[in-house]
């Protein structure tokens, strides 16, 4: 892997609550001259982020229901719209975890089903956020064989504000799941090029991270050695 095809790799991200407009523009302007593939934001500042990134291939990806997921699929679905007609060209929604702990997989695929559907319909990509630190090993593979049917562009490990966040078991364990059929990103924890090439590794296509720079800084070193 060269440095241009990492880059390429990041969702560039920006979740703090009292981020300003000016921290937006920085982490736009950050991923732009990198070329990362996309700013990860909370839906209300994507008009701000899609005006800062109009002559740019840097998506604008919205986190929907974030970061406890405890929506309903009503309020998700108009959040996701919102969010498209705001600019979003990604979006990652939390899943209902507590609907998946009591078995209801029949809500978790309706849920998915409504929103990537919407995200199609708009040519937006979609990302299934599991919060796998909440999750059983045949929570997260039930989850997964769910996504394998409906086919979002990607599961996701973790909103990075849950108990713990990416593991490399947990981006093998979905990758063998969905297989060839979705992607795989990860995200949680994230800080630097070692933790980063893991995941890859095992199966992430999309990395979710605020140390973006620390990450190249390792991989810079790593090749400078090398």
């Amino acid at each position: 892997m060269d440095r241009k095809q990492l880059v390429s790799m990041f969702d560039h991200t920006l979740l703090k609550p009292y981020a300003s407009k000016e921290d937006f523009k920085q982490l736009c302007q950050e991923a732009d001259e990198n070329g990362f593939a996309m700013v990860a934001i909370n839906s209300s500042p994507v008009k701000w982020c899609r005006e800062f990134l109009k002559d740019s291939k840097v998506h604008v990806g919205a986190a929907i229901s974030f970061p406890l997921g405890q929506t309903t699929i009503e309020t998700k679905v108009a959040e996701t719209k919102q969010a498209i007609q705001d600019g979003a060209n990604e979006i990652d929604y939390v899943i209902n975890i507590g609907e998946l702990k009591t078995g209801n997989l029949d809500y978790i695929e309706d849920e998915m089903k409504q929103i990537v559907s919407i995200c199609k319909e708009s040519d937006v990509l979609s990302k299934v956020i599991l919060e796998t630190c909440y999750l059983t090993k045949e929570e997260i593979i039930e989850v997964c064989k769910i996504a394998k049917k409906v086919k979002p562009n990607f599961v996701k490990t973790s909103t990075g504000f849950g108990t713990n966040g990416a593991t490399v078991e947990n981006v093998k364990l979905m990758k063998e799941t969905v297989g060839d059929d979705v992607q795989v990103k990860a995200a949680g924890g994230i800080r630097d090029w070692k933790t980063c090439k893991a995941m890859i590794e095992a199966g992430a296509t999309r990395i979710g991270t605020s140390s973006s720079f620390k990450i190249l800084e390792g991989f810079d070193k790593e090749n400078q050695l090398s």
